[in-house]
């Protein structure tokens, strides 16, 4: 297992596991086509991060999009979650920040939810995002 850099080669499997850990996770179905995720993730995703996927045996498992402020995507497809892979993307967010990260989730993702307090972050904020009319959570983690 190797963490690289981005490469559109990885596309199509990073959109489809994306969805599948986001409807697993949110408990809810997708109703945008694939079509659409896929322009979103090249269009607003790429450019606005440093996209970080996880490679096992040639085919990745696991991404993250981040800034040195904040972290945007953390996906982790659901055959392989659970062995550590998350907390290394999550810690090389935080070690490429100036100390201090942002990121929102839905409060219907526990899973989530627990993750992020297991690594440090606390919730900030109480929101409600109008596109998926779900309430969501914004977490902040700063370095001790």
């Amino acid at each position: 297992m190797e963490i690289v850099a981005y490469d559109p080669k990885f596309e199509s499997d990073l959109v489809r596991f994306w969805r599948d850990a986001f409807e697993g996770g949110v408990g809810i179905e997708d109703p945008n086509p694939i079509a659409d995720q896929t322009a979103y993730f090249n269009n607003s995703v790429i450019p606005e991060s440093t996209v970080r996927v996880v490679v096992e045996d040639d085919r990745p498992i696991a991404f993250s999009a981040a800034t040195s402020e904040m972290v945007l995507q953390l996906y982790v497809h659901v055959d392989h979650q659970r062995r550590g892979i998350g907390t290394r993307l999550l810690d090389l967010a935080k070690s490429e920040s100036g100390g201090r990260l942002r990121l929102l989730t839905f409060q219907s993702n526990t899973g989530a939810q627990a993750f992020y307090e297991r690594h440090g972050f606390r919730v900030i904020r109480r929101g409600f995002e109008s596109q998926w009319q779900l309430e969501d959570l914004e977490y902040e983690w700063t370095a001790e």
